[in-house]
């Protein structure tokens, strides 16, 4: 049986520029065959077992020739699989679909092209340059410029291409910007033309150079600037200094590493998406239902004396998610504390608290379990039952000071925090790369995975390969696990909370960005 093949634009970079249809189609794609201008986030949508082919072309080098990128969509397809051709910005603009669209449709092979967000539009508008202005040009040429000189010669009629439009925007052309401005200038475009080069636009790396026809060839020298860039021509670039958004954001220009759980990560993510930066998710762990059966018999046979409890302490989110799960799972509901006073270790564990009907107390301080007997001590009476329910991870000290005090406490495993054991080259090139900014760790279980999973993958010293970037820690006991494993910590939250986290992130980029 024949397969199918989608041939999807992923968008300029940011991996949230990219269609739902397009999104779609990774998530039920075999194998996605990709290239170096398509966001790597966008790989870890891809279903379980799915196959990732990189076809990527770099200036110095070709991964693969574009005739042998054709034939291998036709022979993947031809296996029965799914295929996904993954390419940067739109398909049809200068992206090649039509040869292999062509191949394809001589074999017989069903295909779909999903459109793209052009990079010609999208880039210069994260730098604040929007391609048409209704009082500056009205029309815009889309032109190739990753040609030779003779080559451009042959494909662009410069006569009649200089002046068509108001706007002019080169796809791919920093290496010929001298040849590119000094036709433009012999066909009649004013020297004094503004010029804009933008690279990497819409992602973490994204930077803009301006100047004009007569002088951007010796900036881009100067600058050291180098592709891959979208290159605007035209009065259009003037309106960047008013219309600059991108770069006033309080994390542009950072992509941070989110290690927590897939299941918690989005509260994380999402923060640094809306404040600028580009968040990298690799959860180095995950939290499941107790596979060990002592345990789990333990926490049932704890949850079915719930009327017993005098106290009932959450002390995270996890633990409320999962003492509820148990509790559907025994047919029981949480009538059966009326007697417990509950109380929840920080904002968020009240607030998950809350949205199950519960209104908690909550603990004073840092976020820490030492707050309970800030709030209680006085109240903690010896003889009374107490009940933890938590991961398999937790700390010893609150249920050994609650039983020097004289309380029994109950312990109920509610979940396990495991490795997830997932491997991703593509971050071991952003460390390589120093394209990892700042990492993030909200316990200590996710330093400990994060190397472990470093070491696993290939990187004898994951603190040495780490040193480059700032280590940001959600509190002092994840902190302390962190330089205990060699990392230099610099940032961390002043509360437990990922809006403090987020903050000192923040802080963080301000001061870096004044020196």
């Amino acid at each position: 049986m024949t397969g199918k093949v989608y041939l999807v634009g992923a968008g300029p970079g940011d991996a949230r520029l990219i269609t739902l249809k397009g999104m779609d189609c990774i998530e039920k794609g075999d194998v996605i065959v990709y290239d170096r201008l398509a966001n790597p986030s966008l790989l870890k949508r891809m279903k379980y077992g799915a196959e990732k082919v990189y076809v990527g072309k770099r200036p110095d080098r070709h991964t693969m020739k574009q005739e042998e990128i054709n034939q291998l969509l036709v022979d993947l397809a031809l296996t029965g699989k799914t295929v996904v051709r993954l390419k940067g910005g739109d398909p049809t603009i200068f992206g090649r679909v039509g040869e292999e669209a062509e191949l394809l449709r001589k074999h017989g092979i069903p295909y779909e092209i999903v459109p793209g967000i052009t990079a010609a539009i999208s880039v210069p508008a994260y730098a604040g340059i929007p391609v048409t202005h209704r009082d500056i040009a009205s029309s815009l040429s889309i032109i190739t410029g990753h040609e030779s000189p003779e080559k451009l010669d042959q494909s662009i009629n410069w006569e009649k291409v200089t002046n068509a439009t108001g706007t002019l925007v080169f796809m791919m052309g920093v290496a010929k910007i001298g040849y590119i401005s000094k036709q433009l200038i012999t066909y009649g475009r004013s020297p004094d033309t503004p010029v804009a080069l933008v690279r990497w636009g819409t992602r973490a790396e994204q930077d803009t150079l301006t100047g004009t026809l007569a002088d951007i060839e010796e900036k881009v020298r100067e600058a050291n600037f180098q592709p891959p860039a979208v290159i605007v021509v035209g009065e259009v670039v003037n309106q960047r200094e008013q219309l600059k958004w991108a770069e006033s954001m309080p994390l542009f220009g950072k992509r941070i590493l989110v290690t927590r759980a897939r299941s918690q990560a989005s509260e994380l993510v999402n923060r640094i998406e809306d404040l600028g930066g580009e968040p990298y998710e690799f959860p180095v762990i995950e939290v499941v239902m107790p596979r060990n059966e002592v345990d789990l018999l333990q926490s049932h046979t704890a949850l079915g004396c719930l009327a017993e409890y005098d106290w009932v302490f959450f002390t995270s989110v996890n633990g409320v998610e999962y003492f509820f799960k148990h509790l559907e799972k025994l047919g029981q509901d949480i009538r059966s504390l009326h007697k417990a006073r509950i109380a929840a270790v920080g904002p968020a564990t009240k607030e998950a608290l809350r949205l199950r009907g519960i209104v908690a107390e909550e603990l004073p301080g840092s976020y820490q379990a030492e707050g309970m007997f800030e709030a209680y001590g006085d109240e903690m009476v010896a003889g009374q039952q107490v009940l933890l329910p938590r991961g398999d991870l937790a700390r010893t000290w609150l249920p050994g000071v609650l039983r020097e005090k004289g309380l029994s406490v109950t312990e109920a495993v509610m979940y396990e925090t495991v490795p997830t054991g997932e491997e991703d080259d593509e971050l071991l090139k952003l460390i390589e790369e120093g394209g990892i900014h700042a990492v993030t760790f909200t316990s200590s279980s996710t330093v400990t995975n994060l190397m472990g999973a470093l070491k696993r993958m290939g990187i004898s010293d994951p603190a040495q390969a780490l040193s480059g970037a700032e280590i940001a820690c959600i509190g002092p006991l994840t902190a302390k696990t962190a330089k205990e494993a060699g990392l230099n910590v610099n940032l961390m939250a002043e509360e437990a909370t990922i809006d403090s986290l987020v903050e000192a992130l923040c802080q963080w980029k301000a001061r870096t960005s004044k020196v």
